[in-house]
């Protein structure tokens, strides 16, 4: 009887931890509740009990499997198809040019793949959330997701400081600015407080609200990336194990994600409880991040060294660049 009850133990141990994250995320939107998570794991690892661990595997697989699916209740179909059209063109170039960068620095810097694939990811599309979302479809372990999401919070922050200013010196409109904070920047959060740095000097919301929508679409290509991810996952294992079950690796709280996006769409649900729903999903993703950090070896961290740094940087720097030029072609600056 008290072998059934050790999960439920870790699944404690990683609520209890996730209320102060949450907290501290709120009062630091710039930092953001999952990178408290994380921290606050790796801060009372030490301390967990051998016994609780199933509980906190289950919180790092499962419940990010579930967050993830919440998510989609906070997305409204029609905004994205409206600004969708106007920002797709520019998405494509960035995530295309993410994942070549990521592939080519990752490989010339002997980055692990895993790795490589969770910042490629997490700089094209939304941060942290797609990191968890994808981390399950490759099979990345803890280590391989701490060290991506403490790399793109390292970036998230930079962004907020250097995007407003960068924006002013080259000129760009609020609805150009909206559009390159929307598409370059990783994290909602971070989207959200440089374009609210930006409004708070030109005295007006159009930039906010142009960068939150055009990341919100930006948000839904989780969706085709971790599918296809999935299949070059199932490729790869077909190769060497004959047995391989597609069925089983696939991603099925993507499909999820997307029954939830357009159950919220179709306006069936009070605005509340959709809120509620998404907000739910981002405290799961909380404890998901507290889980890791409980079962993330800091010494392994720390010897990873300054290489997820820099293939971050890369990154970043030709997703912000490639996202520009392409406005500027457009003539949408």
């Amino acid at each position: 009887m008290v072998q059934k009850n050790k999960p439920f133990y870790g699944i404690i141990v990683c609520l209890l931890l996730a209320i102060p994250a949450w907290i501290a995320g709120k009062q630091f939107p710039i930092i953001g509740g999952p990178v408290f998570g994380i921290l606050l794991g790796m801060l009372f690892a030490p301390y967990i009990a051998p016994k609780m661990m199933d509980g906190v595997r289950f919180t790092s697989k499962k419940i990010l499997q579930l967050s993830i699916i919440l998510l989609g209740f906070e997305m409204n179909m029609s905004h994205i198809f409206k600004v969708g059209g106007q920002s797709l063109q520019v998405m494509l170039f960035t995530l295309t040019t993410s994942f070549f960068v990521a592939y080519a620095v990752g490989k010339m810097l002997r980055i692990n793949h895993n790795t490589t694939i969770l910042i490629g990811v997490g700089t094209s599309i939304c941060g942290g959330s797609a990191i968890a979302a994808t981390a399950p479809t490759i099979g990345a372990n803890d280590d391989e997701v701490a060290h991506a999401i403490s790399t793109i919070f390292l970036f998230n922050v930079l962004a907020v400081f250097i995007f407003p200013p960068i924006g002013k010196l080259l000129g760009l409109s609020d609805l150009g600015f909206g559009m390159w904070a929307g598409t370059a920047i990783n994290d909602t959060s971070s989207v959200v407080a440089a374009a609210s740095a930006w409004s708070n000097v030109v005295g007006n919301d159009a930039a906010l609200n142009y960068a939150t929508v055009v990341k919100l679409t930006r948000t839904l290509m989780i969706v085709p990336i971790t599918l296809v991810l999935s299949f070059i996952t199932v490729y790869k294992n077909k190769q060497s194990n004959h047995n391989f079950s597609f069925v089983k690796v696939f991603p099925w709280f993507i499909i999820g994600f997307l029954i939830a996006a357009i159950i919220n769409s179709t306006g069936l649900l009070p605005t509340t409880a959709s809120h509620f729903l998404g907000q739910s999903g981002k405290f799961f993703i909380i404890m998901a991040m507290v889980a890791i950090g409980l079962n993330t070896h800091l010494k392994k961290l720390i010897a990873n060294g300054v290489k997820p740094i820099l293939l971050g940087l890369a990154c970043w720097f030709a997703v912000a660049f490639v996202s520009i030029l392409v406005q500027k072609s457009m003539q949408l600056l």
